[in-house]
């Protein structure tokens, strides 16, 4: 998808973790410089600042299977405005998080969007994790590791039910990239959903270009395009340390941007999100300068 408008969504989301600190997420990412890179790519780029999110302290967590489950709902909604909104007036929308359950919120807006002209959509799913637990199945509780569930239709009705429908992306267009931590219950849901998944082990037996034209080609087959859902702990802790759950053996440097690069080639990627950022364990701000990085390849930034 071509655009010249970028519009930026920030989501301090620190409500579906564990681990406190992404909510300083998108505040990292714009001192990293965001939108004056975005500027010299030749996008004119309008921020529409940060959606309200309670804080944790002063709220209760409520069930113990679906922590903060309505205060995470009522944000994702807003989210979902923006993004649907944006779309609508023909901006390219980029979310920056804050924890991963404020996907459910932007591929609700994307899906909307497309769903009233009767068109469907894709996901790219790039995540050390497969955030494809229910309430039933997860070990914690915690909503940041079920929002890909959601996306595919399973889980709390809050979540799958915005805007009235569900799923919001089709099994059969939904890939997982980069995949190395699955929680054992939740296996049996990735199972049942039907999704592709490329693991690590896919990609250092195939490459990551044969493992991206697949997905792309996933993704886009009967649809107008995919969101992509850019987990920075997708890449390996040695070069994106500041992330809210870290997992060893991840994708290199090199192999991120090839990603980021070739969905900038194909032409399809209907908007984005990258999140999962903590500044907090992070080293000057490293993860959110690599996020950054990754942004401008995905935007079309080129060596030459």
């Amino acid at each position: 998808m071509k655009h010249s408008h970028i519009a930026l969504i920030g989501a301090p989301m620190d409500l579906g973790a564990g681990r406190r600190g992404v909510d300083m997420g998108p505040s990292a990412l714009r001192v990293a410089n965001l939108n004056a890179r975005l500027g010299d790519l030749g996008y004119e780029v309008e921020d529409l600042g940060n959606v309200p999110v309670v804080q944790p302290e002063t709220e209760p967590a409520g069930n113990a299977s679906a922590k903060y489950l309505p205060q995470i709902t009522a944000t994702c909604k807003q989210v979902a405005d923006l993004v649907r909104q944006s779309l609508a007036d023909g901006k390219f929308p980029m979310v920056l998080g804050g924890d991963h359950s404020i996907a459910i919120g932007t591929l609700a807006g994307v899906s909307k969007h497309f769903h009233d002209r009767a068109e469907s959509v894709g996901l790219l799913w790039i995540d050390a994790h497969a955030d494809m637990n229910t309430p039933e199945s997860s070990p914690s509780g915690n909503i940041h590791g079920m929002p890909l569930a959601c996306c595919a239709g399973y889980g709390p009705e809050e979540l799958t039910g915005i805007y009235g429908f569900a799923p919001k992306v089709n099994s059969h267009n939904t890939v997982m990239i980069g995949i190395r931590s699955v929680d054992e219950l939740e296996r049996g849901v990735v199972h049942k959903s039907g999704v592709r998944a490329f693991t690590m082990r896919d990609i250092d037996e195939r490459g990551m270009q044969a493992v991206m034209q697949e997905a792309i080609r996933i993704a886009s087959a009967g649809t107008v395009g995919f969101h992509v859902s850019l987990d920075m702990d997708s890449v390996d802790p040695q070069e994106a340390p500041g992330v809210g759950t870290p997992v060893k053996g991840g994708i290199t440097y090199r192999e991120a941007h090839l990603a980021m690069e070739l969905l900038n080639d194909c032409g399809l990627m209907t908007s984005l999100e990258v999140v999962e950022v903590n500044p907090v364990i992070d080293e000057a701000n490293r993860t959110a300068l690599l996020a950054v990085e990754l942004v401008m390849s995905a935007m079309g930034k080129r060596i030459l």
